[in-house]
């Protein structure tokens, strides 16, 4: 009776071994297990139409459009293709196969948020300089741009890639018309006459208005009389 014990013991673990071997079928990479068989995995850009039986290998489909596969599948269903959300700032890179997936990129003015493996899933709008700020660095599929804010003397509209310095109106006879700020340069205007050269040209402009005035009412007055004077015969 003691002699039966380890006999029946293995016999479990034979049994219980054998039970697990069952489930955890091994099969190569390249297949894929249904039941208790191994079936031969379909291509890429192809799926599973029947499975393999003991007696026929698997049947496979190639992918429809819009749809793919990338890899050797068990998958009875393609994959959809990723479409590039033209609302969401993207755009098409590399367009959809049966064996590849769509390619999505940015749009001009758009970086990419989040990708996966070499598509852009999601992008975000470029960020704009405001006025008194410059761009420090521009934009790009991968980033974002950079912005910075102009120092005393300097201004920028906030699409300039450095602030400009104020223009200095002396420098080119004119006179200071409107300060400037970090968002817009100064106003210059011409330099004023000087008034005493104003008002002695008023001064000689008023003396010959008189004196012609003066002219014009003589010769008036003497060809007023001239027409006076009696025939010498009457």
């Amino acid at each position: 009776m003691f002699g039966r014990k380890p006999l029946t013991a293995a016999l479990l673990l034979i049994l219980v071994m054998n039970i697990f071997r069952g489930h955890a079928l091994p099969c190569h990479p390249s297949e894929y297990q249904r039941g208790n068989e191994c079936c031969p995995k379909c291509l890429p850009g192809s799926r599973v139409k029947t499975d393999c039986t003991e007696f026929r290998s698997t049947s496979c489909l190639s992918c429809t459009e819009g749809t793919f596969m990338n890899q050797p599948t068990g998958r009875t269903q393609c994959l959809s293709c990723t479409v590039c959300d033209a609302g969401s700032g993207l755009k098409i890179k590399t367009s959809c196969t049966t064996k590849s997936d769509t390619v999505c990129e940015p749009q001009e003015g758009f970086y990419c948020l989040e990708s996966r493996e070499d598509s852009c899933m999601s992008a975000q709008r470029h960020t704009l300089c405001q006025p008194g700020q410059y761009i420090r660095q521009y934009g790009s599929a991968l980033t974002d741009t950079e912005c910075s804010d102009c120092s005393a003397g300097t201004y920028s509209n906030g699409t300039f890639p450095s602030c400009q310095p104020h223009t200095q109106c002396e420098s080119m006879n004119l006179q200071l018309i409107k300060a400037g700020t970090v968002s817009t340069d100064v106003q210059c205007g011409e330099q004023s006459s000087n008034p005493t050269g104003i008002v002695i040209g008023v001064v000689v402009g008023v003396i010959f208005l008189v004196i012609g005035a003066a002219v014009l009412w003589k010769k008036g007055c003497l060809n007023s009389g001239r027409q006076q004077v009696p025939d010498g015969d009457g």
